[in-house]
């Protein structure tokens, strides 16, 4: 493991208050700027960096409410669970975690009560969302919106998930997936916590479930629906499916959050269930060119880097490429739960981890 450097990353009065800063779970850097969003909102924060070569901290938040650039499907102050953020050909991409989630056993919580609590497992509806938002240039700095013109073409913010079937629906009746659908995210159950996005390829990385030590990665076509602009659909595939499966040997690890590098996917790897690590990061030759489901595993496979992880801190949930220098690439790694020492009065402290050379 190689860690280069710390980032300082310095959030608004707001952000602070609803705890984002200490649960991050995306991140992209995109020039000079960082979109970063957390687990417990829905909102895309982003930063700017003091220096764009050589980034020490990134601040001046602005905050942008996905309430305000797409219809999501429930209240607009529901969290959507945001586990995922890609930049990619003009706009920026969200997906949430579309997962249930079960009630937590509490220090207080004694007995039939603390049982009746596990036995509750709840859905919100704006966690099953993949949002695409324009980016345009709005003070010098990149901003998303809900509609610009570029060459003559408008563009549209558009949301898949909002109107007719959500991908859980679409997922119903598949071999693999469907027995995990009535399970919370953190006990198997189906969990998107990444993104990648590549011309017309979307793929969603699956923290869980985890089968039989295989992992999985969805790939996605979305595209904008001919008679409602604000609506993406997703183009089926030569089998006839809206989705594509591949299945990663991770050795038992699930993924948590997926970032291009030139034809190849780095992928976060980390555990399903709710544990502390091991946590590495491996890249996955050749993904954004496979041609058709693939099983990776042997030589397609690489592991780049271990992640530190602490006892019930430090647990690594994003990660997101500063530079692509021929010695190594450096990746910014965010953390939820951080430890105590990452914290301060403004935010919280990220990592810079240098990759081997290529």
């Amino acid at each position: 493991m190689t860690i280069e450097r710390t980032v300082r990353l310095s959030f608004g009065s707001a952000s602070r208050e609803a705890a984002t800063h200490t649960n991050l779970s995306a991140v992209r850097s995109d020039g000079p700027v960082l979109w970063v969003a957390g687990d417990e909102t829905a909102t895309i924060e982003r930063l700017v960096a003091d220096d764009p070569q050589h980034p020490t901290r990134y601040g001046d938040e602005t905050t942008f409410r996905l309430a305000e650039l797409v219809d999501l499907p429930g209240d607009a102050e529901e969290e959507a669970d945001i586990e995922g953020l890609a930049r990619a050909g003009g706009f920026l991409w969200a997906v949430g975690s579309h997962s249930l989630r079960r009630k937590r056993i509490k220090d207080r919580h004694e007995g039939e009560k603390a049982l009746r609590r596990l036995a509750k497992v709840t859905g919100q509806v704006n966690r099953q969302v993949l949002v695409r938002l324009p980016v345009t240039e709005v003070d010098g700095l990149p901003a998303p919106v809900r509609e610009v013109t570029v060459d003559g073409v408008p563009q549209r913010a558009a949301v898949f998930g909002t109107h007719g079937p959500d991908l859980r629906d679409l997922l119903a009746d598949d071999e693999h997936l469907a027995p995990f659908l009535p399970l919370p995210g953190k006990d198997n159950g189906l969990d998107v916590e990444g993104i990648a996005v590549a011309g017309e390829r979307v793929y969603l990385g699956l923290r869980g479930p985890v089968l039989r030590g295989w992992a999985m990665v969805l790939e996605l076509r979305p595209t904008v629906d001919p008679a409602d602009p604000g609506r993406l659909v997703l183009a089926a595939f030569d089998d006839g499916r809206p989705y594509r499966k591949h299945v990663l040997d991770l050795a038992g690890l699930g993924v948590r959050d997926l970032c291009p590098h030139g034809g190849d996917l780095l992928v976060l790897a980390g555990p399903t269930m709710d544990l502390d690590g091991p946590v590495r990061v491996v890249r996955w030759h050749g993904a954004l060119t496979a041609a058709a489901t693939q099983v990776v595993r042997g030589a397609l496979l690489t592991q780049e880097v271990d992640l530190p992880f602490g006892v019930g801190t430090d647990h690594a949930e994003g990660i997101g490429l500063l530079d692509d220098d021929p010695s190594g690439a450096r990746l910014l790694v965010v953390y939820d739960s951080p430890a105590p020492e990452r914290l301060h009065d403004h935010g919280v402290d990220a990592d810079v981890v240098r990759l081997p050379a290529r």
